[in-house]
């Protein structure tokens, strides 16, 4: 697939997050390791335009999404950024429906009935179309809200360990269309995760930050070399 260029260059107190980024991401997956505290969170807020750091800028694809040396801001709307959160955020006055076609404006009543059609499926979530938030469990608002932060077919899709309340063999299944799915459409992921097995599954890249810093970037067979002890212990509970 066609990489997307990401520079990144933050200082942020908020999250421990003090790091500069210069990196094609061409694998359909990047996952974000490190320990809690690293800044990987704060990472994806401050890409995604949901925080503003204290000094910074960010340029994807050669667009300037901040600099703020300069006052550029670009607002989360327009950054054509699709972002998933660990507590998925739905309209609770919508539907199911509505709520994933929110992002599509732009495309006509057919065309967004189809692209939402087609989100549902992806995501094993065509039964709860006319549902309302209140109405579904905690894996389902996060399978809606995965729904819809793809649905506008974004630039780039941000993910902070999204298949939280899934079980094992549903988030596999996932895993593997969506794998698909972002190679066809050549839209990369940066993904938070502490399951290693999960970085080998989608044969993500691997970022690990340490400290607000970016301390190993690779494939995940190199840079998690370390970690196949844990990789094994995870396959044999599984």
């Amino acid at each position: 697939m066609s990489s997307v260029y990401l520079q990144a260059d933050i200082e942020h107190t908020l999250g421990n997050l003090s790091l500069r980024i210069s990196c094609a991401l061409s694998a359909p997956w990047t996952v974000l390791f490190g320990p809690s505290g690293a800044g990987k969170t704060s990472l994806l807020r401050v890409l995604g335009g949901l925080i503003r750091p204290e000094r910074g800028r960010v340029v994807l694809n050669g667009r300037t999404l901040l600099e703020t040396a300069n006052g550029v801001w670009v607002p989360p709307a327009e950054r054509d950024i699709g972002f998933v959160t660990q507590q998925p955020a739905l309209f609770p006055h919508m539907d199911v429906t509505a709520n994933v076609a929110f992002g599509l404006a732009g495309l006509n009543r057919r065309s967004s009935g189809e692209r939402v059609e087609q989100m549902l499926q992806l995501f094993q979530a065509g039964h709860l179309a006319k549902r309302r938030p209140a109405d579904l469990s905690g894996g389902e608002k996060q399978r809606v809200a995965l729904a819809r932060a793809l649905a506008p077919e974004p630039r780039l899709l941000l993910l902070d360990e999204p298949f939280t309340g899934l079980d094992a063999d549903l988030k596999a299944s996932i895993l593997e269309q969506l794998t698909e799915w972002l190679a066809v459409r050549k839209i990369p992921a940066l993904y938070v995760s502490h399951d290693v097995a999960e970085a080998f599954q989608t044969a993500a890249d691997v970022m690990v930050i340490e400290n607000g810093q970016i301390q190993a970037h690779g494939p995940a067979q190199v840079v998690l070399a370390a970690r196949r002890e844990q990789l094994l212990q995870q396959l044999g509970a599984s």
